[in-house]
């Protein structure tokens, strides 16, 4: 039998990512890649593959699925509440997953992206040289739906080494995303502007970028001498803080666009893009300085 999973259920969002497609921006085609980078990594140390091997990204939980022979998986990210038939199992930890075993995911208490990783990989036709989907462009292995059966790679000759990763809870109040500055951190006086308010995320927020506003009708301006300038269309990054009219920061996530014509203020740390593409609609951010490499 080849092994694969046989999707019952997807919940609101379910997408087959990996490490992206860099190289193509020239041609109008983004990385995309796994929104919280850190948590597919580690996804896949925990089962013994190479980083580059595409998993699961579940949003929101919600994901049924079922083993077509004996697989070894791991949970990371959000931390979904999760059952193999009916018995809890834990996340950041193997999972010998018996052939026909059900795999359940619940809504995560906190965080919005969970990774189901599988020794071997998810392994549908890649597309551009990566089985990442990216939701702006469509480029992509299409959504995963409930009937798919997704098949899986062979195992690595690589071995696991660790049987589970210890991982900090998320702490009370505010996130804080640390930044640097950006192509136009002139263009609002400096950082200051954007560490002062604390703002919430939007509900039009997704894997493209997040929307921030203060609710308390803060917004960034603009100062002398760059107040009516104009930009022509510059290449984006992942990470990249740019500044609408209105004054709310847009945060670009893993399918931001290749091109963009406000100005890049600012732009996250690696760490913070991760930390942000496990963010909801709603909850309080602080941009905070990160301290500068010596």
């Amino acid at each position: 039998m080849t092994p694969a999973l046989e999707v019952v259920r997807t919940g609101p969002l379910t997408l087959v990512q990996d490490t992206g497609r860099p190289g193509y921006a020239a041609v109008g085609v983004g990385r995309s890649g796994a929104a919280d980078r850190g948590a597919h990594r580690l996804g896949a140390r925990l089962v013994g593959q190479r980083e580059d091997l595409a998993a699961l990204e579940v949003l929101l939980g919600g994901l049924v699925v079922r083993a077509r022979g004996r697989l070894t998986m791991a949970l990371t990210g959000a931390p979904a509440p999760a059952a193999l038939d009916d018995r809890p199992v834990a996340h950041h930890a193997l999972l010998d997953v018996p052939d026909g075993a059900l795999l359940t995911l619940g809504t995560p208490p906190t965080g919005c992206r969970t990774y189901v990783t599988v020794r071997g990989g998810i392994a549908v036709e890649p597309v551009l040289g990566s089985r990442s989907t990216d939701t702006l462009s469509g480029v992509g292995p299409p959504r995963v739906a409930a009937g798919d059966i997704l098949p899986v790679g062979p195992a690595p000759s690589t071995f696991p080494r660790v049987d589970a990763a210890a991982h900090p809870s998320p702490t009370p109040g505010p996130v804080r995303l640390q930044v640097l500055p950006g192509p136009r951190t002139d263009w609002v006086g400096g950082l200051a502007a954007l560490s002062a308010p604390t703002w919430v995320v939007g509900p039009d927020s997704d894997r493209i970028g997040l929307r921030l506003s203060d609710p308390h009708g803060a917004a960034v301006t603009r100062v002398d001498p760059w107040r009516d300038a104009e930009l022509p269309s510059e290449g984006m990054v992942r990470g990249a803080v740019q500044l609408p009219p209105d004054g709310g920061p847009v945060l670009f996530l893993a399918d931001h666009p290749v091109t963009g014509g406000y100005p890049v203020v600012a732009v996250l740390t690696e760490d913070a893009s991760d930390r942000a593409a496990q963010l909801r609609p709603g909850e309080a951010v602080r941009l905070v300085v990160a301290p500068l490499p010596r």
